[in-house]
């Protein structure tokens, strides 16, 4: 298959060019505060019905989100995927027109911003993680998206019928739309997931649970879709032809979502209740 003619940009004015990419990662929060808002809104959703913040807060936590993901994301591209590079030109470090986003870094730096902000609200922490855990499918669906847009992050050669021709491949062969594929597991099958487990079986009774879902969810679509997913060209693969460095980042995640899981559907009352 050809790749479809869409441009990269999507709004220029004069000097002033906005990319979809960056229209992916605003709508993907501003989206998922929306989201979030309703969930926190209501209460009988939650443990004790008390979410981890009034849903009034979900615009301030909003402004939380955007720094903790760009900042995060940047740290962990520069640590997990290219130190060597950065080391040597530290100024580079700042520079994000490269496209140097790590999603592990973004997701730690989003935990973090949730579990200070739902302490400081008086909620509980646990709640907190649930409920990105609920709304992060969203941005993760749209970045995809956009990065399929961008012809980056492309597969493995393949014969598939559906592979395709990214103009950004030097051999100019069919790949595997993995960032395609990662939308469809990452991204909307698991918020469908998810949202099942928020809305029929009152998962967000069980503080951590929904975050546990999520992580189990998101890191096996990860570990599978790496497999036709070429790796980083600065890092390749760390054994083999197949073990990849998203791999290797998705294993930690899969655990603590096995850990919150069990500890969650184990526990009558959470003690981490403030």
């Amino acid at each position: 298959m050809p790749f479809p003619n869409i441009d990269p940009i999507a709004i220029a004015i004069g000097p002033i060019a906005i990319r979809w990419y960056a229209l992916a990662y605003l709508f993907g929060v501003l989206l998922g505060a929306a989201y979030g808002y309703l969930l926190l809104a209501n209460e009988r959703l939650w443990h004790r019905g008390r979410p981890p913040f009034p849903a009034k807060d979900i615009w301030d936590f909003a402004f939380w989100t955007m720094l903790a993901i760009v900042i995060g994301g940047r740290v962990g591209y520069v640590l997990f995927y290219n130190l060597p590079y950065y080391l040597e030109n530290p100024g580079q470090i700042i520079n994000t027109l490269d496209g140097g986003m790590s999603y592990h870094g973004g997701m730690l730096g989003l935990m973090l911003a949730v579990v200070v902000f739902s302490i400081r609200r008086g909620g509980n922490w646990l709640s907190g993680l649930d409920l990105i855990a609920a709304v992060a499918t969203i941005g993760i669906f749209l970045g995809r998206i956009a990065n399929f847009i961008n012809a980056e992050l492309y597969g493995a050669p393949t014969t598939v019928p559906w592979g395709v021709v990214f103009p950004t491949d030097p051999l100019q062969v069919a790949r595997h739309p993995s960032q395609l594929y990662e939308a469809a597991l990452e991204g909307l099958l698991l918020f469908l997931i998810i949202r099942v487990a928020t809305h029929i079986f009152y998962a967000l009774r069980k503080p951590g649970l929904v975050a546990g879902i999520f992580a189990i969810g998101y890191a096996l679509s990860r570990i599978l879709v790496e497999f036709v997913r070429l790796p980083d060209v600065q890092l390749g693969y760390l054994y083999g032809d197949w073990l990849t460095m998203g791999q290797v980042l998705s294993l930690p995640i899969l655990l603590g979502g096995l850990v919150l899981v069990l500890y969650a559907a184990t526990r009558r009352e959470n003690p981490l209740r403030p």
